[in-house]
């Protein structure tokens, strides 16, 4: 199948219009997981799954773009300075104690360090961030295939999703803070532009953009690419983590699969 980037523009207006329904009003009633527009927001979701899946090549590439695209600095969004300690503790040395982890629905359950995870073979693709406030941004990202660390953990037949829980918190809950965290279907983690980005635009990762490790998956909308990775957890099921609607946007009404 050819990839149409027309049909990307327009799969993305429509992921971005379903996705910023919460801002417009209904972001209240869109919260209630019991109420009628929680469950209309929940089958829309579902149905562009299956819709773009279907018209989406699985191993088709997002566009990348040459170096002299890179026209200006990575903007950065959301939590940009953690002020969570443990964070803290590690960004003061560098992240030099950084272990990243791998748990859930695998064979060998493991930590890998910062110093091991850029030493492994990895890729640099220049790519476009399309955000759903609107904006979009051309960077070169290097990092770590996820789907590498995946074959050295080896991952069990019954896992469906990877979960990836980060350092930074959101906001204040009744039960303490609420961190960020995001997951995908492993198709997307099997991907070839899925990465674990270190590097960004030939240099070490800035704090601001996500470091030690963020998430690339360059076919779906920014709020997907979770930064500030501590453990990835692979999972049969979504139900366990934060609201069980597979991220922390997820929770409050924005779409899970935001392809584009």
């Amino acid at each position: 199948m050819t990839f149409d980037p027309k049909r990307r523009r327009f799969l993305k207006a429509g992921a971005a219009s379903l996705a910023t329904l919460p801002l417009a009003g209904c972001f209240d009633v869109a919260g209630d997981r019991d109420s009628t527009v929680r469950k209309v927001l929940m089958s829309a979701n579902d149905l562009t799954y299956r819709v773009q899946r279907f018209l989406l090549n699985a191993d088709a590439l997002a566009q990348e773009f040459p170096a002299t695209e890179i026209r200006q600095p990575m903007r950065p969004n959301g939590v940009t300075n953690p002020q969570d300690a443990d964070y803290r503790a590690l960004a003061a040395n560098d992240f030099a104690d950084y272990r990243l982890t791998i748990d859930g629905l695998v064979e060998r359950p493991r930590q890998f360090g910062l110093a091991e995870i850029r030493s492994m073979s990895g890729r640099t693709q220049i790519t476009r961030h399309d955000c759903v406030e609107g904006w979009s941004c051309i960077a070169m990202w290097t990092g770590v295939p996820l789907s590498y660390l995946l074959q050295a953990v080896g991952v069990r037949p019954t896992a469906r999703f990877a979960v990836f829980s980060c350092f930074d918190t959101l906001e204040n809950g009744f039960t303490g803070p609420i961190r960020y965290y995001e997951s995908i279907d492993l198709r997307d983690a099997y991907h070839p532009q899925t990465i674990l980005a270190h590097a960004m635009n030939g240099q070490k990762l800035p704090i601001a953009n996500g470091a030690p490790l963020r998430l690339r998956v360059e076919r779906q909308l920014g709020y997907k690419m979770a930064k500030y990775i501590h453990t990835i957890t692979l999972t049969d099921s979504l139900a366990g983590f934060g609201e069980g609607s597979g991220g922390y946007w997820e929770d409050r009404g924005y779409e899970w699969f935001a392809g584009i």
